[in-house]
């Protein structure tokens, strides 16, 4: 993990180079630069995510379908709905991916700019925060990470999953709140990093939601 950590630092330290050779040093705008550049590297895991939930919505009717009609035999049940999905060809894991890869950027971030040594040191502020490796003083960075991940999450959740589903619902209120909270105590840095990631991910999510669902068996190809 040392050297993810290493090589956040090094690309923060290019970035803010570049910041400095265009005449504007700022190590918030390296950190924007970096999630710009992060988006555009994870976008096509990012589009298979985005994409196989837009699939997930259109079999969801007949999922439920299924299992209304095999509920006292799990086992065709479960090969009926994998066949379907082969059908439509959706993977319900291609959502766990940007996840899974995430995670790991995510704690190398973390601790990069934990142990970061912003110099020089008036170049990390970013407005009403004197230094990016420390917490948002105001809470205004959380407060907009908990918006920001709410208002992804919102256009991420299937419409007929709707109030119906209580665990969705739950997590998609409960999750932005606990994500902010937390990144109160965290570098405003990392926070900085979320609300832009997120920004870009709902922008994302909702120029896809505007393209009408894939038909039969074309769920998944591009």
């Amino acid at each position: 993990m040392q050297w993810l950590v290493d090589g956040i630092k090094s690309i923060i330290t290019v970035l803010y180079n570049v910041t400095d050779t265009i005449g504007f040093p700022s190590y918030a705008l390296a950190i924007i630069l970096l999630t710009v550049l992060l988006k555009i590297a994870l976008y096509p895991l990012s589009v298979k995510q985005m994409e196989s939930m837009k699939g997930m919505q259109l079999v969801q009717p007949k999922v439920q379908e299924i299992q209304k009609k095999y509920k006292n035999d799990k086992e065709k049940m479960n090969k009926a709905i994998m066949d379907l999905y082969k059908e439509y060809n959706v993977n319900p894991a291609a959502g766990c991916l940007p996840l899974l890869v995430q995670m790991p950027i995510l704690i190398g971030l973390f601790t990069a700019l934990r142990d970061y040594s912003f110099e020089p040191v008036a170049h990390a502020k970013f407005f009403w925060i004197s230094n990016l490796s420390n917490p948002d003083p105001l809470y205004i960075l959380p407060i907009l990470v908990a918006a920001a991940t709410f208002v992804q999450s919102k256009i991420t959740t299937p419409a007929s999953t709707g109030a119906s589903n209580s665990t969705t619902m739950m997590m998609l209120y409960f999750m932005p709140l606990f994500i902010g909270y937390i990144s109160m105590k965290f570098a405003a840095g990392l926070a900085l990093y979320w609300v832009i990631f997120n920004i870009l991910g709902a922008l994302q999510q909702y120029l896809i939601n505007k393209k009408p669902l894939a038909e039969k068996g074309e769920v998944g190809n591009k």
